[in-house]
């Protein structure tokens, strides 16, 4: 499939090129993760005014998962209680922590009028797989069993996240609907991850190495799987399930310019297929990352208005 960049996506993508950044796949996992929350500041937009942004520690067989609760000035509420997303940040299960997806988080809060809950799971290599998804389950059990006293309404839970965290989301959709968590009203899929098995075009084609390259993506699941035959695991490509009937409505997005952009699009495919209600987006000139680049792509900004306002009509 060619891709096109758009405009403003080219002149990133050559910034990016210019700054001489190296490889994610040259450097150590924690030399990477500071190389990522360097990289916010210049990307990040400006963020919304907040009613309040607090530390939350959920605990977990290991210790707390640390977290963060964004309450918006304008809040949904029934009966008291607002609708909340639980949301777990990209970075091939290796980087990203709550600082470099805290703006994107502000905006959804602010723009969807609703309690926004960022989930810290724990990073490979130092915890691989099943560890983030462990606690990515375990952090939605514990908000739904303790909504009341966080303000937020049980019935009006949502998870979501972009790239791995994307994995994350779809995969705790999964599980609780198995009876492994609380029932949800909904998932937002922005650019997942579905299936480690890597086989789809768009993981081969020269146009969707930009930023996350194909080499990078196989240092990230080096680094997060313990092995091959992590692949077929169901908690590691969701798309693995046997099958989707029954999981929560699903806005899936997806970018032209990025290796994951076939098994999203699939994933988008499949659900629908099972009956689940979706609504699919499809930005073809963005690369892998751009959602949280709004002060740099303006796409960034349409593409979380579009999820709020997906949010806000989602019954």
């Amino acid at each position: 499939m060619p891709v096109t960049l758009d405009p403003d996506a080219a002149a990133v993508y050559k910034a990016f090129q210019d700054a001489g950044r190296p490889a994610y796949e040259t450097l150590t996992a924690p030399e990477a993760r500071e190389y990522y929350r360097a990289a916010r500041v210049v990307s990040n937009p400006e963020p919304p005014a907040l009613e309040s942004n607090k530390p939350l520690n959920i605990p977990a067989p290991h210790g707390a998962i640390p977290a963060r609760i964004y309450t918006p000035k304008t809040l949904r509420k029934s009966n008291g209680l607002a609708p909340c997303l639980v949301f777990f940040h990209g970075g091939g299960w290796v980087i990203g922590d709550l600082d470099t997806h805290e703006v994107v988080c502000q905006k959804l809060a602010h723009e969807g009028d609703l309690i926004v809950i960022s989930v810290d799971y724990r990073l490979a290599p130092e915890h691989k797989f099943p560890a983030a998804i462990d606690d990515a389950i375990t952090a939605t059990r514990w908000i739904a069993a303790n909504a009341n006293q966080l303000g937020i309404d049980a019935g009006h839970l949502l998870v979501g996240g972009d790239s791995a965290g994307g994995n994350l989301a779809a995969v705790v959709a999964l599980a609780a609907r198995d009876g492994d968590g609380p029932k949800l009203a909904g998932q937002v899929l922005v650019y997942p991850a579905t299936d480690f098995a890597m086989k789809h075009p768009s993981h081969s084609e020269p146009e969707t190495s930009i930023l996350l390259t194909h080499s990078v993506i196989k240092w990230f699941c080096n680094h997060y799987l313990n092995g091959t035959t992590d692949i077929d695991h169901w908690k590691a490509s969701p798309a693995r399930a046997k099958t989707f009937a029954g999981l929560p409505p699903a806005y899936v997005l997806t970018a032209g310019a990025d290796p994951l952009r076939d098994e999203g699009a699939e994933y988008a495919a499949r659900l629908k297929e099972a009956g689940v209600p979706v609504t699919y987006r499809h930005f073809a000139g963005q690369f892998h990352g751009f959602f949280t680049m709004g002060k740099l792509l303006q796409q960034a900004n349409v593409a979380v208005s579009e999820i709020a306002a997906w949010l806000k009509a989602l019954k």
